[in-house]
């Protein structure tokens, strides 16, 4: 049995509008909504043992706020090119080359991919993940290479402005 946690990034910053789309760092909300998700999750027990990010400033950023809560290593924070503004098939591939290692995985990436992917996955439907959205299944396989095929189990969405 695997887990795989989507996370959309935190509200990033839109003041400087000349700032390359891969630049643009967390704002304040942003700042405040990730340490909270995080110890949302902690609370509810989740387990992380890896974290795959979009290298986006706004991502890596959301990814390290989680993994200081789950105290993952620096090592375990993956940063991969493809999560970037994916859609569904590169998601499928990232995950599916997954080392099998890893139980418990965090992804963080972008909308709109983030979600259509999510509503590909159980029939549990979100219209939009928000910033720093949470969707949360259980994947019945041994393997991350058997992902898109294995049976998938809806567990939870959160998101920061859900009621706690």
């Amino acid at each position: 049995m695997k887990t795989l946690i989507l996370v959309r990034h935190a509200k990033s910053n839109w003041d400087n509008p000349g700032l390359d789309d891969m630049d643009r760092p967390l704002n304040e909300r942003g700042k405040n909504d990730a340490p909270i998700m995080a110890k949302r999750l902690v609370d509810r027990d989740v387990k992380i043992d890896a974290i795959l990010t979009s290298p986006a400033k706004r991502a890596v950023k959301t990814a390290k706020i989680f993994a200081k809560e789950f105290d993952i290593k620096k090592d375990d924070i993956i940063p991969i090119d493809e999560l970037y503004m994916a859609g569904e098939d590169a998601f499928y591939k990232v995950i599916e080359k997954i080392k099998d290692k890893y139980k418990r995985v965090a992804v963080f990436s972008h909308n709109n991919g983030i979600s259509d992917f999510a509503n590909l996955l159980t029939d549990t439907r979100v219209d939009s993940i928000p910033t720093c959205g949470v969707f949360a299944i259980k994947i019945d396989c041994d393997k991350w290479k058997d992902f898109r095929t294995a049976k998938k189990e809806f567990w939870f969405f959160d998101y920061p402005k859900a009621s706690a």
